[in-house]
């Protein structure tokens, strides 16, 4: 189970673009650990540093059902993140959204 939570940790982290020192350090574990953790070689995580992975990574998406589809993760997860941005700036929700609409316009009329 933690090679599986391990993978996902380590596949949320580089899509944010973060290193993986500078995630360790932002957590308050070693980065040999972190390591350890993502590629599922240790057998034991605290519950407070799955909080804080939680928190930054949105880990455990909140959606009906369960799916194992990369993209409905990662959609869930945006939604998250939008809902969050949404109470700090709402304006930049709508100019991501905005843009993502036109985008997804252009790539579907060159179909």
């Amino acid at each position: 189970m933690l090679q599986n939570l391990g993978h996902h940790i380590r596949t949320l982290r580089t899509q944010k673009g973060i290193g993986l020192n500078a995630f360790a350090e932002q957590l308050g574990v070693s980065s040999g650990y972190l390591s350890n953790l993502e590629t599922g070689k240790t057998e034991s995580i605290h519950l407070s540093l799955l909080e804080k992975l939680q928190d930054e990574l949105f880990l455990f998406p909140v959606h009906s059902g369960t799916s194992d589809n990369v993209t409905d993760i990662r959609l869930s997860t945006i939604k998250h993140q939008l809902e969050e941005l949404t109470r700090l700036n709402p304006e930049g929700v709508d100019y991501l959204l905005t843009t993502m609409e036109k985008g997804l316009e252009l790539l579907l009329k060159e179909k």
